[in-house]
C-alpha cells in the first residue's frame, strides 16, 4: 500500500492511557507493515484540561514503549521541537490556519455564527429530554443573516460557530474494521466548530489537520465513531478526499467495562514504574482487539509488524487481562539475559533497603544469583522484592502451619545441630560449602529424603518450595543461616510463636 500516513493525535490531558498506547501501537505497526509514515500530532485545543509536562510525559511513555514516530512533536535535550514538512504539528500553534478555514466554510454557506447562551441550550435540551428526543441544538441561530451576525460579533457579542448540517441527509463512509456505516443527519446535532476562545474543537481541528497532513488512515477509538459522519461531511464540502477510517474496539477489564483507573493501573507510567518490559507489554496489547492467522502468543515487534492487519480486528472491546499480561511478561523475562535482569532490579531491591551501591559495587556476584534463584517466577520486575523476602525475614508466620509442622518434626534438633557444626568451621560460604554441606549433614545424621531436604528448606525459607538449595545457601550466607537456625530453635521447636505474625 503506497503513501499510507498515520497519526497518533493525544490531548496533553495527563497520563498515557493503556487504550491510547494500543492506539498508538496499531497506527504504528499498520505504518511500518506498509512502508508508511507514523506522525505524532498534539491536539490541545481544550485549554482547560491542558496539563503542564503532560507532553514531554506522553513523548516519554512512547519511546520507552519503542514506538517511534517518524515526524511530529519531539522532546530533545529537554525541550519539546517539531520535525516534519506538515507542521506545526501542535493544534494551539495552527490557530490562523483554522480561522482561514472556518471563514471559508462560513462563506459556503456550511456553517454558521451562534449566539446561544449556555442557559438557553441547556434548558433546551432538558426539554427535549422531557419529550424524548435525543437532545441537540435547535437550529436556533441558523437563519439568523451573515451581515448581521458579524455587526452583533463587531458590538463584542459572543458567539462560537457551529457545521451547518442539511436536513436527512445519509451520509455513508466505509469503516476497515466495521465495514459500510450510515448515519442520518437528522439523527446528528449542528456541532459547534468554533469555540468562544477562538480555539477550535477538535472536531473541525482533526478534519483540517488530517487534510492538510495527508493522513491517509484515520485509526482512532471507536468513542470517535457517531461523530465522524460529520468530519466526512467536512471532507466533502470542502472538497476534499476522504480518509480511509479504522475505529478500534474499546480496551475493557475483566467485567467488560471500559477499562479506568478505579480498577487499578490503567496508565502506561503504571505498567513501567512496576517493571513491565515494554517488549511484552506490546505483544500483549497488540493482541487485545487483534488476532493473528497463527495460534502464536508470543510476538517481537518484527513479527507484529510482518502479521498485523486491520482484517483481524475484531469489531467487540477487547478485554484487557492483568493475568494474561504478567503471563506473556514473564515469558519475557525468562528470556532476558540474568545481566540484563540483575541490572533491571537493582532499583527496586535498593527501594526496599534490601541492598545499597556498596552490594552492588563489592557483591554483584550474589546479587546476580539471588534473581537467578527467583527469575523463573517473576511476572514483572517490581515484584522481585516480595521473591527475595526469603533472604531477609527470618521469621515464620503463625498461619504457615504446614511450615511449622515440618519444622517441629522430632529430627529437626538433630538437623539443625549438625548444620550449626558445619558452618562453624568455615569463615564464610563459598559455593564449594552450599554444594556439600546437605551431602555432610546426610551423612553425619543418617536422615534422607524429604525428611532431610524438606525441615532444612523450612527453616531458611519460611517455604516448602522454591529455588535450588545450593544457591539460597550461598546467597543466605553464614549468619543468616545461624539467626535461622537459633528463631527455629527458640520459636518454633520451643514452640513459643509470635501469634500477631
Amino acid at each position: 500500500m503506497s503513501n499510507v500516513r498515520v497519526r497518533f493525535a493525544p490531548s496533553p490531558t495527563g497520563f498515557v492511557h493503556i487504550g491510547s498506547l494500543r492506539t498508538a501501537l496499531y497506527n504504528f505497526l499498520f505504518a511500518r507493515h506498509n512502508d508508511g509514515k507514523y506522525i505524532l500530532r498534539i491536539e490541545d485545543t481544550d485549554r482547560t484540561r491542558f496539563v503542564d509536562g503532560a507532553i514531554e510525559n506522553l513523548i516519554a511513555s512512547m519511546e520507552w514503549a519503542g514506538i517511534k514516530h517518524d515526524e511530529g512533536v519531539f522532546v530533545e535535550d529537554g525541550e519539546v521541537v517539531q520535525k516534519g514538512d506538515f507542521g506545526p504539528y501542535i493544534q494551539s500553534e495552527r490557530l490562523d490556519i483554522y480561522k482561514k478555514y472556518i471563514d471559508e466554510l462560513i462563506e459556503k454557506g456550511y456553517a454558521y455564527y451562534c449566539f446561544c447562551s449556555r442557559e438557553r441550550i441547556d434548558k433546551v435540551r432538558e426539554e427535549q429530554k422531557a419529550q424524548g428526543k435525543i437532545p441537540k441544538y435547535d437550529g436556533y441561530c441558523r437563519s439568523i443573516d451573515i451581515e448581521e451576525a458579524r455587526e452583533r460579533i463587531a458590538n463584542g457579542e459572543e458567539y462560537v460557530v457551529r457545521l451547518k448540517l442539511p436536513a436527512n441527509k445519509n451520509i455513508e463512509f466505509n469503516d476497515l474494521v466495521r465495514g459500510k456505516v450510515t448515519i442520518n443527519t437528522n439523527d446528528m446535532d449542528d456541532q459547534v466548530l468554533m469555540k468562544s476562545d477562538g480555539f477550535p474543537t477538535y472536531h473541525f481541528a482533526v478534519v483540517v489537520d488530517d487534510h492538510l497532513m495527508e493522513i491517509s488512515h484515520i485509526v482512532r477509538g471507536e468513542e470517535w465513531l457517531p461523530s465522524t459522519p460529520k468530519h466526512v461531511f467536512m471532507f466533502e464540502v470542502f472538497g476534499w478526499d476522504t480518509p480511509t477510517y479504522v475505529h478500534l474496539p474499546t480496551v475493557l477489564n475483566k467485567d467488560k467495562k471500559k477499562l479506568s483507573k478505579r480498577q487499578g493501573d490503567v496508565s502506561v507510567t503504571d505498567f513501567k514504574d512496576k517493571g513491565y518490559l515494554p517488549e511484552a507489554l506490546n505483544n500483549y496489547l497488540a493482541l487485545v482487539g487483534w488476532s493473528p492467522e497463527s495460534n502464536e502468543e508470543i510476538f517481537n515487534m518484527e513479527e507484529l509488524i510482518k502479521e498485523f492487519s486491520f482484517d483481524r480486528v475484531s469489531k467487540t472491546g477487547g478485554v484487557f487481562d492483568k493475568d494474561k499480561l504478567d503471563w506473556v511478561n514473564g515469558q519475557y523475562i525468562r528470556e532476558t539475559s540474568l545481566d540484563d535482569l540483575t541490572q533491571l532490579t537493582i532499583p527496586y531491591l535498593k527501594n526496599a533497603g534490601y541492598i545499597d551501591d556498596k552490594d552492588v559495587e563489592n557483591r554483584y556476584d550474589w546479587i546476580k544469583t539471588m534473581v537467578s534463584t527467583v527469575k523463573e517466577n517473576l511476572s514483572y520486575i517490581a515484584e522481585i522484592t516480595k521473591k527475595v523476602d526469603i533472604y531477609f525475614n527470618h521469621e515464620i508466620s503463625s498461619g504457615d502451619e504446614e511450615v511449622i509442622n515440618i519444622l517441629q518434626g522430632k529430627q529437626v534438633p538433630t538437623l539443625l545441630d549438625v548444620f550449626r557444626e558445619e558452618l562453624e568451621e568455615i569463615d564464610e560460604i563459598d559455593e564449594e560449602f552450599a554444594k556439600s554441606v546437605i551431602k555432610k549433614i546426610q551423612k553425619k545424621t543418617k536422615i534422607k529424603g524429604k525428611n532431610l531436604f524438606m525441615p532444612i528448606r523450612a527453616m531458611l525459607t519460611g517455604q516448602l518450595h522454591g529455588p535450588e538449595m545450593v544457591n539460597i545457601i550461598w546467597v543466605l550466607g553464614k549468619q543468616n543461616i545461624l539467626k535461622r537456625i537459633e528463631y527455629v530453635e527458640n520459636s518454633i521447636l520451643n514452640k513459643n510463636i509470635d501469634k500477631e505474625k
